[in-house]
């Protein structure tokens, strides 16, 4: 499987529980942390979810 580089670019205040708990699942807790993350369908729908958050490089 492929790996996924996401960093977080805007902060998660002011969103919703349900994106901060998704940002949290990540592994994202502070403005631009980066995490390599596996390439599943899981980790894409997080990622899909919070898109305008998060900068995704393969």
């Amino acid at each position: 499987m492929s790996e996924l580089k996401v960093t977080l670019v805007k902060s998660g205040i002011g969103q919703t529980e349900k994106m901060k708990g998704r940002l949290l699942g990540m592994g994202l807790t502070k403005r631009e942390k980066t995490v390599v993350l596996q390439d599943t369908p899981e980790i894409r729908g997080m990622i899909a979810k919070v898109a305008h958050l998060v900068r995704v490089e393969e």
